[in-house]
């Protein structure tokens, strides 16, 4: 069993929801990520996403992008985002970790390689943002022998056929993308995510998270009601940013903002 699997198993014995995190490997500095990756764990995260800093990242609004400039711009690569899971193993070898990233990186270091080294690292799954299902069968072909998970995007547009699709070749959970458009974006409609949810579980059984417009407390509560699991990805990157200078108000600044989120979703 998967460290996700298990990790969604336990949290659904125990009738809670999923706190999913997102930060960018690299930001500030590669020194500082593994540090603030089990701050959010001691704070109630229940897996992390981590950002591989990426030139174009096409999904992402200008807060994630400023945070890829400021990993770019410390030198921090794809053989660094795997050096830092592998740290953070040394001490959590059970809080599952997700590389969120784009195709290019992955292409030009080769799947077999890549895939091996995120295995060695201690990586249990992938979000490919601009990875479609319809061509992901070498990328999975790697990834299954090594138990990693290939977590798609669903989002609002998406038609019955591709999700369809999507349903046949994701494994670990389904990621629902609740806005049109990039992270960052505001105006979250509950009644429509929750609307869409329910369409998707009508083709899978696996769990669903919502990202995308959750920025507080409030709105993650909201979210944890009709799903699986909560990814809070832009509000957290931005906190790194204002922080950047004073490394200990910024970790205390994440965990105080993952414990209120925490708390919003134990009272789910």
């Amino acid at each position: 069993m998967s460290r996700i699997e298990a990790c969604f198993n336990a949290i659904k014995e125990n009738n809670k929801k999923a706190l999913i995190p997102f930060i960018t490997a690299g930001d500030p500095s590669p020194d500082l990520t593994v540090g603030l990756m089990h701050e959010m764990v001691s704070a109630g995260a229940d897996i992390i996403e981590l950002g591989i800093p990426f030139s174009d990242p096409m999904a992402d609004g200008p807060v994630i992008q400023r945070a890829s400039e400021r990993a770019l711009a410390k030198g921090t690569n794809t053989d660094d985002v795997f050096s830092i899971v592998e740290e953070f193993r040394t001490k959590n070898n059970m809080t599952p970790i997700i590389l969120m990233g784009y195709l290019n990186p992955i292409e030009v270091m080769g799947y077999a390689q890549f895939v091996n080294k995120a295995a060695k690292a201690g990586v249990d799954g992938l979000i490919i943002v601009d990875l479609p299902p319809e061509e992901s069968e070498e990328l999975i072909a790697e990834l299954k022998p090594h138990g990693l998970d290939q977590i798609f995007l669903i989002s609002p547009t998406t038609h019955e056929e591709r999700l369809e699709k999507i349903c046949e070749v994701a494994s670990g959970f389904l990621y629902y993308v609740s806005l049109k458009g990039v992270t960052g974006s505001n105006q979250l409609d509950v009644e429509a995510v929750a609307h869409k949810l329910n369409q998707i579980r009508d083709k899978t059984n696996l769990p669903l998270g919502v990202g995308f417009g959750i920025r507080d407390a409030q709105t993650a509560e909201a979210v944890g009601r009709i799903s699986d699991a909560v990814v809070v990805g832009s509000a957290l990157v931005e906190r790194i940013a204002e922080h950047a200078k004073d490394n200990e108000k910024m970790k205390k600044e994440i965990s105080s903002f993952i414990k209120s989120l925490r708390v919003a979703l134990d009272g789910v």
